[in-house]
């Protein structure tokens, strides 16, 4: 694993807000001459700093969606249980998120669907499934004023 100085972290944040920054945009934004730029970008990927490079798509462009954070509790807490619930989730694909949590549940799970009843439906089978779950409680999203795409790298990782 590569040591990362405050230019690599700089450059990690660049393109993570504009993945299609052009390499001498890049280069200007953290002050590097292109070549040594592109030289550290290449090894950023080769590293896998960087997994990929993906579009933000305005989904509400697209049409109505449903956003739902939902709280899960399993009945039981072995690691084959953790597995057999993971497994089902993974094959939902209105699941974006899911984050094993401390607190008063197991898990939290962030649901994109087309509306309440296809969420519904989602939660019926997977309680039907028998995967698990003990309980789960809803919490449909009726704005969402912040929304990031990046992280405070340079904050976070101030080198």
């Amino acid at each position: 694993m590569m040591k990362l100085d405050r230019i690599d972290i700089k450059i990690l944040y660049e393109l993570q807000k504009n993945g299609r920054v052009t390499n001498v945009e890049l280069a200007e934004l953290v002050n590097l001459s292109p070549s040594p730029c592109l030289m550290r970008v290449k090894k950023l990927q080769s590293e896998g700093y960087i997994e990929g490079y993906s579009a933000q798509i305005n989904v509400s462009k697209l049409g109505q969606t449903l956003t739902v954070f939902t709280e899960i509790t399993l009945k039981n807490h072995r690691q084959i249980d953790f597995a057999r619930f993971l497994a089902a989730i993974e094959k939902v694909d209105q699941v974006i998120e899911c984050h094993l949590v401390s607190g008063g549940y197991d898990y939290l799970l962030k649901f994109v669907t087309a509306g309440i009843d296809e969420y519904q439906t989602i939660m019926e089978r997977l309680t039907d499934m028998d995967v698990g779950i003990d309980k789960y409680f809803s919490f449909v999203v009726l704005k969402s004023p912040i929304v990031k795409a990046h992280m405070p790298l340079t904050t976070l990782f101030p080198h």
